[in-house]
C-alpha cells in the first residue's frame, strides 16, 4: 500500500511538470525554461552531430542537419506523450486498478483515445478521460504550433533570398556594399536603396527576436540553400551597415544603419541568451574582436575594385568599425558555431574544422552578354 500511495505522488507529479513544459513551450508566448524539450534536443543534438562529424563536405553535413530541427519537434511530442503514460499509468495503478503493467496499458489506451481495454475501478475510469484530454491536447497544440512556426520562417526566409541578390551567397557585408554600388553593372550607384534595405532588416531583426526565442527551436531550421543562413545574413547586413557609417560618413543612411545595427545586435543578444549562451546586454567598451585588421583593409580593396570611394583612411576607420562589431561579433559568432551556419567570410570558426567560403560570384563574361541581350 505504501509503494502504491508513493507511486501516486510520483505519477501526479510527472503529470504535473509535463504540463508546465507542454504550457510552456507551445502556449505561453515567451521563452519558458523546460528539462523535457532540452533534454530531447540533448540527445538529438549528439545523433545528429555525431553522423554530421563524419562528412567529408560542408554540403553533407548541410543536407544531414537540416533534418535536426524537424525531428526535435517529433521527439519532444514523443517524449510528452511518453511521460504522460508512465505519469497517468503510474496514478491508475495506485487506484488498484490492476498490476503495474496493466495500469501501463491502460493508461496507453486512454492516451491514444482508442479505448481498447476498460478500466477496473471508478478511479481508473475517472483517470480515463483526463489522460485522453491531456495526449489528444498535446497533438492538437503541436499541430497548431506548426502553422506559426513555419509561418515565423517563411517571413524570414524571404528577407534572406531577396538578401542573397544583393550580397551574394554566402553573405558577406563588404560584398553587399560592393554590389550595391556595383548595380550589376549598370555603372549606376544604387547605394540609395540602402536606407530602405536598413529599415527592413530592422524590422526583420525585432521579428527574429520575438519568434525565435519564443519558438526556440526555429534557430536551428536551417535555410533550403545550404550556403544560406539566417545568422551570417543578419551579420553581412550589420558589417555592412558598420563599414559605410566609417568609411564613407557622407554617403552613409546614418540614422537607418544605427538603427539597424542597434536592432540587429538585440537580436543576437537575445537570441544567443535563449540558447543558453552567456553574452552580456551591452558590451565591454574596451573589449576587442576577433576580425583582424588585415581583414578588414582586404574588404576595403574588394569594395574599391568596383569604384566604390571610401573617403575616410581604413587605419582612422578601424577603430570606429572594432567599437561597432564588438556589440554583435561574439554572439553572432557563438550562434553560428552552435548551428554550424554556413561558414562564410567573417563569421567565425565552427565545430567541424571549415575553411571559410567566399560569395559565389558569377563568370566575367557573364556581364557582356547581358549588355549584348540588352541590346
Amino acid at each position: 500500500m505504501a509503494i502504491q500511495v508513493l507511486a501516486g505522488i510520483v505519477g501526479t507529479a510527472i503529470i504535473l511538470v509535463t504540463a508546465w513544459s507542454v504550457l510552456g513551450t507551445l502556449v505561453v508566448p515567451r521563452r519558458i525554461r523546460s528539462r523535457v524539450p532540452r533534454t530531447v534536443f540533448l540527445v538529438n543534438r549528439s545523433v545528429f552531430q555525431f553522423f554530421a562529424d563524419r562528412t567529408s563536405s560542408y554540403e553533407h553535413r548541410d543536407r544531414i542537419l537540416a533534418v535536426q530541427a524537424p525531428v526535435q519537434l517529433i521527439g519532444q511530442v514523443v517524449a510528452w506523450l511518453a511521460l504522460y503514460e508512465l505519469g497517468f499509468g503510474l496514478l491508475m495503478w495506485s487506484t488498484g486498478n490492476g498490476g503495474l503493467g496493466s495500469a501501463m496499458e491502460q493508461a496507453g489506451s486512454a492516451l491514444c483515445t482508442l479505448g481498447f481495454l476498460v478500466p477496473h475501478t471508478t478511479a481508473g475510469a475517472a483517470l480515463d478521460p483526463l489522460a485522453a484530454l491531456a495526449g489528444l491536447g498535446t497533438v492538437a497544440l503541436q499541430i497548431g504550433y506548426l502553422p506559426t512556426l513555419y509561418a515565423a520562417f517563411n517571413r524570414r526566409e524571404t528577407e534572406i533570398a531577396l538578401l542573397n541578390a544583393r550580397s551574394g551567397v554566402p553573405a558577406w557585408g563588404p560584398e553587399l556594399l560592393a554590389r550595391t554600388y556595383y548595380a550589376l553593372g549598370t555603372n549606376t550607384s544604387t547605394l540609395d536603396t540602402l536606407p530602405d534595405l536598413y529599415k527592413t532588416w530592422e524590422r526583420w531583426a525585432a521579428d527574429v527576436a520575438e519568434s525565435h526565442t519564443t519558438y526556440l527551436p526555429l534557430v536551428r531550421f536551417r535555410s533550403p540553400r545550404p550556403y544560406s543562413s539566417w545568422v551570417t545574413s543578419l551579420l553581412a547586413v550589420l558589417d555592412s551597415a558598420a563599414l559605410i557609417l566609417v568609411l564613407a560618413p557622407e554617403e552613409a543612411p546614418t540614422v537607418p544603419a544605427r538603427l539597424c545595427l542597434r536592432g540587429g545586435f538585440q537580436c543576437l543578444t537575445r537570441v544567443a541568451n535563449a540558447m543558453g549562451i552567456d553574452v552580456p546586454e551591452e558590451a565591454d567598451p574596451s573589449g576587442t574582436i576577433t576580425l583582424t585588421y588585415e581583414e578588414f583593409t582586404d574588404a576595403v580593396k574588394r569594395m574599391r575594385e568596383v569604384g566604390f570611394e571610401t573617403t575616410r583612411d581604413p587605419a582612422d576607420a578601424w577603430p570606429e568599425f572594432v567599437g561597432w562589431r564588438l556589440n554583435y561579433e561574439s554572439a553572432a559568432y557563438q550562434i553560428a558555431s552552435a548551428i554550424d551556419a554556413v561558414p562564410a567570410l567573417w563569421s567565425g570558426p565552427r565545430m567541424f574544422p571549415t575553411a571559410p567560403i567566399s560569395p559565389l560570384r558569377p563568370p566575367k563574361g557573364r556581364q557582356r552578354l547581358i549588355r549584348a541581350a540588352d541590346r
